[in-house]
This record gives structure tokens, C-alpha cells and sequence, in this order.
């Protein structure tokens, strides 16, 4: 399974483009929709080239193969294609740390469609201890297209 369109548009969406580098919140080089780095390995600097919306959608395409693997080695129900994309852009955002520690995985494995899990989705929408609109439209906006 890969990501559809649907995933992606979501992930796009809430990663903002940006054809030239910037500093993301936690200081790392970051292009397009969230690359650090290009498909040749090479990490993002400040000073690369800006780049079109069509190369950032296929850095993004090449870094979501690694969480698209997380979460088919993570999960072990049968997921639905927007339960997987759902989850696919909740790991881009925290990582497979967190989705592997969570109540979200937890239940997903044991039901993926317990409607408990919409709730899984909410709690991850804090950044150093404090709420932020942000991620808490994104959690919905996955959970809104978990259930979909």
C-alpha cells in the first residue's frame, strides 16, 4: 500500500510549500513540504537553490516511502486506504517513535475501527507541553479522513 492523493494533498496542505530552505521548529534545514534531504541522500542547507511544486511533491514522495514502511510495519490490522493515509501523515508529522508508543497504534491493532480512535488522534496536538491550533486542525483533519 502507498499513499493515495488524498494523503498527500492532506500532508501538503498542513506542511505549507516553501521553494526555498528554511529552518523548521526544531532548527533543521527543511525545503518544499518538509524534505531535510534530497533523493540522493544530500541533507537540505540554507543555501540551496529554490525549488518548483512539482520537484517538492516528489522529494515529499521519496521521504514517504520510509513512513509509509513504518506503518505497514507498525500496524498489524487490515488498514482501509485512507485509514493508512490518515496514519501515514500522522507519523510524517511525530515519527515512528511516537506512532509505536501510542494509544492510537494500540488500538488500531486491536480494532481499526474502534470510534475511540478519533479521540487517539486528538491527544498528539501539543508541542512542548502547549496546545497548538495547528496540530490540532491537522489531528482532526486525519481523523476526519481515518473515518472517511
Amino acid at each position: 500500500m502507498e499513499i493515495s492523493n488524498k494523503g498527500l494533498d492532506l500532508i501538503k496542505n498542513f506542511e505549507g510549500f516553501y521553494s526555498k530552505p528554511y529552518l523548521d521548529p526544531i532548527g533543521i534545514p527543511t525545503i518544499g513540504y518538509g524534505a531535510t534531504y534530497y533523493p540522493n541522500k544530500v541533507k537540505v542547507t540554507m543555501k540551496d537553490e529554490a525549488i518548483s511544486k512539482e520537484y517538492a511533491t516528489e522529494l515529499l514522495k521519496v521521504m514517504l516511502v520510509s513512513y509509509e514502511n513504518d506503518v505497514k510495519r507498525l500496524v498489524k490490522s487490515k488498514l482501509t486506504q485512507v485509514q493508512f493515509d490518515a496514519l501515514v501523515s500522522f507519523t510524517y508529522n511525530l515519527g515512528s517513535v511516537n506512532l509505536g508508543k501510542s494509544t492510537l497504534l494500540k488500538k488500531v491493532n486491536a480494532n481499526p475501527n474502534d470510534k475511540t480512535i478519533r479521540d487517539e488522534f486528538l491527544e498528539w496536538n501539543k508541542a512542548g507541553g502547549k496546545v497548538f491550533n495547528g496540530l490540532t486542525r491537522r489531528r482532526n483533519a486525519e481523523a476526519n479522513l481515518y473515518f472517511s
